[in-house]
């Protein structure tokens, strides 16, 4: 059982405020945006997101999304990764050694991964295969810094300093995703293969071969419309194949 981290935990509930199936979107507004920071505690009232603090959200999230369909074998949009890979260049983060944030970090924010306390669980509708326990409605504390390449390694990856309060909130999701690439645990995170749910899940298979958030469900669906194709383009017993 590979457990998943809380840096995974919170790029998992970052990619998941938009759910493909039910058509909604916890990222609709600046002040929805607001409220996901402060519920994951990336952020203390009574800062307020603005319309371009959500742009650069949804640019961050739409990129990511796109990379993690990228382990199940998706193509990923180059235009959209484009669009992140801006994002994080207005997010920049700093490698300090001995674990210390800057100075300016807000007091109320966690100084590391095991400092945090925890914060909504994921909706745990998908994600959740009854076979395999992913950790996907597991309660997870929301990393401002993170260990690079390791807690023994010696330093830490934190906001820069001067970030505006905001965008040191979603810095705290570029500081997650650093961590899980540079951990090389990026590949466990992924968009689940069937586009009609497209949900991100941790996979805990000791290979990392799966492809669905939940094989009952979507691995059973794509099966089933696969079955459907073949028996379409198959001739029928009458009729003599050429």
């Amino acid at each position: 059982m590979y457990e998943e981290p809380a840096t995974a935990r919170l790029v998992e509930a970052f990619a998941n405020t938009v759910d493909v199936e039910l058509g909604t979107d916890d990222l609709s507004t600046p002040e929805q945006l607001t409220n996901w920071l402060v519920g994951q505690h990336l952020l203390a009232r009574p800062h307020r997101a603005d319309a371009d603090d959500l742009a650069l959200a949804l640019r961050l999230r739409g990129g990511l999304r796109e990379r993690l369909g990228v382990p199940v074998g998706d193509q990923p949009a180059a235009a959209l990764l484009a669009d992140a890979d801006s994002a994080l260049r207005e997010l920049p983060l700093l490698a300090t050694v001995g674990g210390a944030p800057p100075a300016d970090q807000p007091a109320n924010q966690p100084a590391a991964p095991s400092d945090a306390g925890p914060t909504e669980s994921v909706e745990p509708a998908r994600g959740t295969d009854p076979d395999a326990t992913d950790g996907a409605c597991a309660e997870h504390a929301a990393p401002e810094a993170a260990p690079v390449g390791g807690a023994g390694a010696g330093l830490v990856l934190v906001p820069a300093p001067g970030l505006p309060p905001i965008r040191r909130g979603l810095a705290g999701v570029a500081v997650a995703w650093s961590e899980l690439v540079l951990a090389g645990d990026a590949a466990r995170l992924k968009r689940c293969a069937e586009h009609e749910c497209a949900w991100v899940f941790w996979d805990v298979s000791k290979n990392r071969s799966r492809r669905w958030c939940s094989m009952r469900v979507c691995g059973n669906r794509n099966k089933a419309r696969r079955f459907a194709a073949k028996r379409a383009v198959a001739p029928s017993p009458t009729t003599r194949p050429n």
